[in-house]
């Protein structure tokens, strides 16, 4: 069974795989609607990197269950399964395929009958707009610590980054965020964000939407966003296009840095490995803004949900 370490190195593999497969296969056709799963919409630039997804793992990573959005069930590749292994290959799709915003590759490994809370290796692989000349990938292990990189695509060269989520201690002149992507629950969800900041006492909050879950995520890995709330199934209801574990499958690599991400009141966030569970998350880039603000919106959500 590969280790920990391993694991980490072959997800990172993986997203460089799936940025070049995307990069080769741009176009303007990448919008088009080609299908459904129970899980989202499947648009064309879903299908480049899911149907060579299986493939990947038969030559490079054998003995793995994989869970996919684009997969209709889980896949054992190889004969005796060690790790689940759950991938977005593309989060920020609706962002990527209009060539908006960069859409990120997301992947996690978890010990084979493990849920959400047990990944133990993850990597975040950014999948850059076409005039994008460097992109950057994330990875860590549970209790090791993060790997952070920036590649030059034209050379191949590649340069540290250094991650840092914000040490702030409140929102003022800062972006933070209930995210609010789609029409469904709009309005609710903008009530539940104002009355938020109006209980914290807040005057001052930038908002700044990145669709897609991997890329508020780096958002706060970065140090650039300070609190991150998705809170679509609680607030839409069980049918609302929501996130599901395959797109917070990375936020392993926020806690390592000192962030912490958790369910809307508070407790760890856990969900099993699969393509339907709906997951609300909440993201913060302290244990302070966390202590702060997890009370109050706990409350709130409450108070929303038993209207």
């Amino acid at each position: 069974m590969p280790s920990a370490e391993e694991a980490r190195r072959l997800l990172c593999d993986l997203g460089e795989h799936v940025r070049n497969l995307l990069r080769e296969a741009r176009g303007p056709a990448m919008s088009e609607v080609v299908g459904a799963t129970a899980a989202d919409t499947i648009y064309a630039i879903d299908k480049v990197a899911d149907e060579y997804l299986i493939d990947w793992f038969d030559q490079h990573w054998q003995n793995v269950r994989v869970v996919s959005e684009g997969l209709d069930d889980p896949v054992i590749v190889g004969k005796d399964p060690e790790w689940t292994v759950i991938v977005d290959t593309i989060d920020g799709t609706r962002g990527l395929m209009y060539d908006k915003r960069a859409a990120w590759c997301l992947a996690g490994a978890a010990p084979l009958n493990g849920s959400l809370d047990d990944i133990q290796a993850a990597a975040m692989t950014e999948l850059p707009v076409v005039k994008q000349g460097r992109a950057d990938q994330v990875s860590g292990t549970r209790g090791g610590g993060v790997v952070a990189r920036r590649v030059d695509l034209s050379s191949g060269a590649t340069e540290a980054l250094n991650p840092r989520p914000s040490p702030a201690t409140d929102l003022e002149h800062g972006f933070s965020q209930v995210a609010k992507f789609l029409l469904p629950g709009k309005v609710e969800l903008a009530s539940v964000e104002v009355a938020l900041f109006d209980r914290l006492g807040c005057s001052v909050v930038f908002d700044d939407e990145y669709l897609s879950n991997g890329g508020q995520l780096f958002e706060l890995i970065m140090g650039r966003d300070r609190f991150v709330a998705d809170l679509r199934p609680l607030v839409v209801g069980p049918e609302a296009l929501a996130s599901h574990p395959y797109d917070v499958c990375a936020s392993l690599l926020l806690t390592e840095l000192g962030g912490k991400v958790t369910d809307p009141w508070g407790a760890p966030l856990d969900a099993p490995l699969d393509t339907v569970t709906p997951v609300a998350w909440v993201g913060y880039a302290n244990d302070h803004l966390a202590a702060w603000i997890g009370p109050v919106l706990a409350e709130i959500v409450n108070d929303f949900c038993a209207r």
